[in-house]
């Protein structure tokens, strides 16, 4: 080969990778567009509405810039994106179409879940006031309540009249979700208790203001529209939404159900019939194990009596609410001394381990983890349900522990949140079910490396929850979309 022909090859080369990098710049540079274009839109005037906008203009909208963001997404030509910007494109149009359906399968007329609601996710801004701006902002959503509890109002009517709602069995208690917010004294009242600890830096008369105001707001907003909350649900909702429980009895409701199922799998590649059978096929494989464990643990007696057994025995319960809260603190120390051995980098931010408050707490789950922003100056909260204690098993703590906490969603959410510009924003601040969960699910796993189960019992907790999310599987599948009644579900789970 001549020096000719080399130096040819040579510039033919040096040309293709230059090609090659600006096509990469050039379609690099286009999702950055769209994802600040993103990160940017705000979608309604926060100030205006501080607890937010739900009206079906709002999602029309949204979708409406949504289905803009996807045609801008649509000229990227993703071969020339780094793996990096490669998920980044897929995590954005992913989370762009799931803003689409939302507003195209009208989820916005059922808002409400069998332990939630529109009314009771307003608990959540309940926390600590440290400076004179997070005083005015509390103030400005306790005054916006009547608004915000307007616009669902006319959500859920419409709702109604469509045929879309809940079954009303799930409502069963669902009366403690708004009537202990219906107090005689606004001292009382749970709302009020950030004014009952004001920042230290207010001088009286910020002091003689605020109280006067947060008085105001208890008696004048979160009072009355709790009333009217309790009267809506009672009189007018209630009594009107369907008696079939699957949601296949709505209109389109297959075709809802198969989205969801999408949504939660991230894939395509699922539909009930395959998810029902990976639950009877875990169900299986977990009851195996429960029956290796009883077996070990040498019991007399049946499967059913084991259960009788576990449900009866007062060694496997707290006695105060403050002895189940020890013991998950106990649990979250001893897995916290473990992490350097099995993590190299870990999340600054701290996190406590609190009740449920007790606003919420009778329809809550049994555990949840609560985390805060980068630069909130609160750290995550692992919340453990103390009400009802002959409902709260020690023995599964441990799972619930690592799940919640660490290694769990505390872990997994704090050093997403501490990864900075390495990633988008929208990514720190984007939860998916499959990933968030999945964690979850690993990390009681991981739990089991660690030595945290220290007995049979607790390994038996940690197969409890398994077979708990595996049953779910059979039953949601079953209900939704193979026409299953209330009692074969129960039949089923018992």
């Amino acid at each position: 080969m001549n020096l000719y022909r080399i130096i040819t090859i040579v510039l033919l080369i040096i040309t293709i990778q230059s090609c090659n990098q600006f096509k990469s710049n050039k379609n690099s540079d286009r999702l950055n567009e769209v994802i600040n274009t993103y990160q940017d839109h705000e979608g309604y005037d926060s100030k205006k509405y501080p607890l937010g906008l739900v009206t079906k203009e709002h999602y029309k909208n949204e979708a409406d810039f949504a289905n803009e963001l996807l045609l801008g997404l649509s000229l990227i030509d993703t071969t020339y994106l780094d793996d990096n910007d490669k998920i980044s494109f897929k995590l954005l149009g992913f989370k762009l179409q799931d803003i689409i359906d939302y507003y195209e399968f009208e989820r916005h007329l059922n808002p409400l879940l069998s332990d939630a609601g529109f009314h009771s996710s307003l608990g959540y801004m309940v926390r600590p006031l440290y400076n004179y701006n997070q005083v005015k902002n509390y103030l400005n959503k306790l005054n916006a309540i009547p608004d915000y509890v307007d616009q669902y109002f006319v959500n859920l009517r419409e709702g109604l009249s469509k045929g879309v709602s809940q079954p009303l069995v799930i409502f069963k208690g669902y009366e403690s979700t708004y009537n202990d917010h219906i107090t005689r004294d606004h001292k009382d009242n749970y709302f009020y208790s950030p004014f009952k600890n004001l920042p230290d830096d207010l001088n009286q008369s910020q002091i003689d203001s605020i109280l006067y105001e947060g008085q105001k707001a208890i008696e004048e907003s979160v009072i009355p529209e709790f009333k009217r909350i309790k009267e809506f649900f009672e009189n007018e909702y209630f009594p009107n939404t369907r008696t079939k429980i699957g949601i296949s009895e709505i209109e389109n409701g297959l075709d809802y159900y198969q989205n969801r199922i999408n949504f939660y799998t991230t894939s395509k590649s699922y539909n009930a019939d395959k998810i029902h059978k990976i639950g009877l096929d875990e169900v299986s494989r977990i009851r195996q194990g429960m029956i290796k464990i009883i077996s070990d643990l040498k019991f007399k007696g049946s499967f059913d009596d084991f259960f009788k057994f576990l449900r009866t025995d007062d060694r496997f319960y707290a006695k105060t609410p403050k002895e189940l809260l020890m013991f998950a603190r106990d649990i979250s120390k001893r897995i916290d001394a473990k992490l350097p051995k099995f993590f190299k980098t870990l999340p600054r931010k701290p996190y406590g381990v609190a009740p449920v408050p007790d606003a919420i707490a009778p329809k809550y789950t049994g555990g949840r983890y609560v985390g805060t922003s980068k630069n909130s100056t609160e750290p995550g909260y692992y919340w453990v349900n103390t009400y009802d204690l002959k409902s709260r098993t020690l023995y599964t703590i441990p799972a619930l522990t690592a799940h919640e906490g660490v290694p769990g969603h505390h872990l997994q959410g704090s050093l997403n949140n501490e990864l900075g510009d390495s990633i988008p924003r929208f990514r720190r601040n984007l939860y998916l079910s499959a990933f968030g969960e999945g964690w979850g699910l690993y990390s009681e796993f991981l739990a089991d490396d660690m030595g945290i189960y220290t007995t049979k019992y607790e390994q038996f907790g940690k197969l409890t929850y398994e077979m708990w999310r595996a049953c779910r599987l059979v039953v949601d599948t079953g209900i939704h979309a193979m026409g299953w009644t209330r009692e074969e579900a129960v039949e089923y789970m018992s």
